[in-house]
């Protein structure tokens, strides 16, 4: 099945060949179809930029019109039990068991502790952010989605490109280091199991065969059925909670309660550190929103699954890392196997395979989830026409976007193959921060704009506040890596909680949630938005490097594809949708009304 000629209202016409495809099935639009519509539509590039940049999309076109272009639908089967676990396994993998030997010896000593909580209730804040929209829009496009309502077109798509970008280098980072374990587990050293290739580059020339594998076998189940892929992940992450339940009960049998003296050695400022550090930690369950078309009950199974992983994910960290910091004095922790070297200094050599063997089940479901997550976001992008087509498909028999999970994993298949740990590490993203803190912006826009009845100086309004509340927050991270002067510090929070709270006493709520809302707003969402760019703080030179030229590649892919793609796609629906509003009036003996656009109805 492949996709045909034209997307017409949101219907796709499927076109079935044994063999091959053709250029209709990436770009079956309007201006694709001759070099001269093309020259056309690059010669249109600034009307039609300026027609979607101003662009928001409706929730009943990402509801319906979005999903109906993928031709069949994903099959329901999930339930809060599943999202729960699909939570925990795609936060909690091999992360807590490196991390907490650097936050602890190199910033934050036993005061671990407060750093872990810090940064999970921060992520929490992005969680409850993140349920909302979920709950409202259960649509496999996730954020893309959410800011595609919100903000528009242009930020959702350059954005969703670089946590595509994201979700590809951390599974393949994390395939690899699934190698690294597994040859620890089986008595070698972490790249006997590689491949050594001296023609090609360093850093490339580690070749990993085991990681391809298991990227591949993960892509087959999750290709093959939802369900199967749950009731995986449910049993694998269970099996990796029992291991870190064993590493509790066995290291608190050798605590040594002096380890926890001095608490916080390196001060506020050290647990602070730690805490942007550690958030990384908890990255992971924004793709779990991805999976809302296939939720039985969304308005009930996502807070529990979403809201419910994250408080089982930040109680098993913070008791890891106590457990951690009693057995062993914190400036003797290793900053790469700190459990591993823990046992072995009271005498527990063996728990080692005990540990390896935990991270392997965890690192699993987290490739799991990302090859998941991945594919289904890349679907919702594809069902705009900012990506070719043919990867909206919904799978007829297995209800599940093959077509995207095998394009997203050949693109983790050949980065994991060649690109050694070190690199990906460096490789790093600000995209994931840069996102949560757009999605808690569009939740502020969703709450206090409505398009057609919120009037224009209240839009005004908003858009001060808004700037006002990001604004001061960068100025709290530039005070942060700049000066530590705490007159930064008190200006610039002072400056935040007076935009906040300008928000909440000269703005009337425009649209209250229908199922479930987040707390206490607009603070939580606009806490969220100053911790996320705080932390961003906290990210290396390298990383904004890379975004910025990512980001530059995804302007010119944009600019010359994913703009005239979208743009026809929006441009064909109007016509269908007039059409079809033409034959009801006719029917009904009413006199024709154009129809407006539906991606057009609501602009900034």
């Amino acid at each position: 099945m492949m996709v045909g000629d034209n997307d017409t209202g949101g219907q796709v016409t499927i076109k079935s060949r044994r063999y091959g495809c053709n250029k209709n099935d990436f770009f079956p639009e309007e201006s694709f179809r001759s070099w001269e519509n093309y020259s056309r539509a690059i010669r249109d590039t600034r009307s039609r930029f300026q027609n979607r940049l101003l662009t928001r999309s409706t929730d009943n076109l990402e509801l319906n019109e979005m999903r109906a272009r993928s031709q069949n639908e994903m099959k329901k089967t999930l339930n809060w039990f599943d999202i729960m676990w699909f939570g925990v396994g795609s936060v909690v993998g091999a992360g807590v068991f490196v991390l907490s030997g650097q936050a602890a010896r190199n910033d934050a000593g036993p005061a671990v502790v407060i750093s872990y909580l810090i940064s999970g209730l921060s992520a929490l804040l992005s969680v409850l952010c993140y349920t909302e929209f979920a709950v409202e829009l259960p649509v496999a496009g996730g954020s893309f989605a959410y800011l595609r309502v919100e903000l528009g077109d242009f930020l959702a798509f350059l954005a969703a490109g670089n946590l595509l970008l994201e979700y590809i280098l951390s599974g393949a980072s994390v395939a690899r280091s699934w190698t690294s374990y597994f040859a620890t587990l089986c008595n070698h050293k972490p790249d006997d199991f590689r491949i050594h290739a001296s023609v090609l580059a360093h850093g490339y020339n580690e070749l990993d065969p085991i990681a391809v594998i298991l990227s591949i076998a993960i892509c087959i189940g999750a290709s093959l059925s939802i369900k199967g892929s749950s009731r995986f992940n449910s049993f694998a992450t269970l099996v990796h909670i029992l291991v870190m339940i064993f590493i509790l009960v066995a290291g608190l049998t050798k605590i040594d309660t002096s380890n926890f003296q001095p608490f916080a050695p390196f001060g506020v400022h050290g647990v602070l550190r730690a805490s942007a550090m550690l958030f990384f930690a908890y990255v992971g369950f924004d793709g779990v929103s991805t999976l809302g078309e296939e939720i039985q009950n969304p308005g009930r199974d996502i807070p529990i699954g979403l809201i419910g992983s994250m408080l089982i994910t930040i109680t098993l960290y913070c008791l890891l890392s106590a457990t951690l910091c009693l057995m062993q004095p914190y400036s003797t922790l290793d900053a790469d196997a700190p459990f591993t070297i823990a046992f072995e200094a009271v005498g527990m050599s063996w728990a080692k395979y005990i540990v390896a063997f935990g991270a392997l089940k965890g690192m699993t479901t987290v490739v799991l989830a990302n090859i998941i997550g991945q594919a289904r976001y890349f679907t919702h992008i594809a069902r705009t026409h900012m990506a070719p087509p043919f990867l909206a498909v919904i799978n007829e028999k297995t209800k599940t976007p093959v077509n995207a999970t095998i394009i997203m994993t050949v693109a983790n298949c050949l980065v994991a193959f060649f690109t050694s740990l070190d690199i990906l590490a460096n490789l790093l993203s600000i995209a994931t921060l840069f996102i949560f803190s757009q999605v808690s912006i569009a939740l502020l826009v969703r709450r206090y704009y409505v398009s057609g009845e919120t009037s224009s100086s209240d839009r005004n309004k908003l858009i001060g506040f808004l700037a006002s509340i990001i604004l001061s927050s960068i100025g709290l991270a530039i005070v942060w890596v700049v000066s530590e002067s705490y007159v930064g510090y008190i200006v610039m929070a002072a400056l935040w909680f007076m935009s906040t709270l300008g928000l909440k006493l000269s703005l009337k709520q425009a649209r209250k949630p229908k199922v479930w809302g987040i707390p206490w707003m607009p603070w939580l969402p606009s806490a969220s938005i100053g911790i996320n760019i705080f932390i961003m703080s906290s990210i290396d030179g390298s990383s904004y490097i890379r975004f910025l030229i990512w980001t530059a590649i995804l302007l010119t892919y944009y600019l010359l594809v994913g703009l005239h793609a979208s743009y026809d796609a929006a441009v064909e629906s109007t016509k269908q949708n007039n059409a079809a509003a033409q034959m009801a009036n006719a029917e009904a003996g009413i006199a024709p009304v154009t129809a407006p656009n539906a991606e057009e109805t609501s602009r900034t």
